[in-house]
């Protein structure tokens, strides 16, 4: 219990050091993982509006590889948030025949209007995955990133596992090594260590990151 107590002083600390660097930062990146696709309806509607809240005036993005979609339903702005690995809402052919995706509800009888197979959810499970469906979000967001070089970055890596580390987890320790006014904080229940030559300039923290973030809005 006593070790619990010390890990949330420190996490308390680090949620003042956290706000102070959301003050001064150029851009904030925020990579969303596992953690958030894991945790309760109620629990993550409240910490999606935490990381709203977060990114009120600032030049933000944000990676999911959440696919539920719920990121969406909540007061984050769409245009500036990519799903690579896709988004229950979106439907494409269980076939591939077409790169067409359409909204959940779009096709009334779930039937491919190209070749009569039934649509599917366009995810990363579909097979195959058509990837059309995030490609122009992903392309703004490399685009973002590319602007980001040589400026106070605030990256916020929250509950990314190994189920797709070229997605967020690899390519933001890329951004912290090559951009020196960066700042990463790793924020993992799990997976939160830290390697090679970015720990100077990365926070690790053995927390929920759902939770870590909720907290952050009642932190005075």
């Amino acid at each position: 219990m006593a070790e619990k107590t010390r890990n949330e002083t420190a996490a308390d600390e680090e949620l003042k050091t956290l706000r102070e660097r959301l003050k001064v930062c150029e851009f904030l990146l925020i990579g969303l993982g596992s953690e958030w696709e894991k945790a309760g309806g109620a629990e993550v509607q409240e910490a999606y509006r935490a990381l709203a809240s977060m990114t009120e005036g600032k030049d933000y993005f944000i990676v999911t590889t959440a696919k539920d979609a719920r990121i969406f339903e909540s007061p984050l702005d769409e245009a500036k948030i990519t799903a690579p690995c896709g988004n229950v809402n979106w439907l494409q052919c269980s076939k591939g025949c077409t790169k067409d995706i359409w909204e959940r509800g779009e096709v009334a009888d779930g039937i491919c209007p190209h070749c009569g197979a039934p649509l599917t959810e366009n995810t990363v499970l579909a097979n195959p995955y058509i990837e059309e469906g995030y490609l122009k979000s992903w392309n703004l967001y490399r685009e973002w990133l590319a602007g980001t070089l040589n400026h106070a970055l605030l990256i916020l890596e929250l509950g990314v596992d190994f189920k797709t580390p070229t997605v967020i987890r690899w390519p933001f320790e890329k951004t912290v090594f090559f951009n020196r006014k960066s700042h990463m904080y790793r924020i993992n229940q799990k997976f939160y260590q830290i390697v090679g030559d970015i720990q100077e300039r990365t926070v690790s923290i053995p927390q929920n990151s759902v939770g870590f973030i909720r907290n952050f809005a009642s932190c005075d």
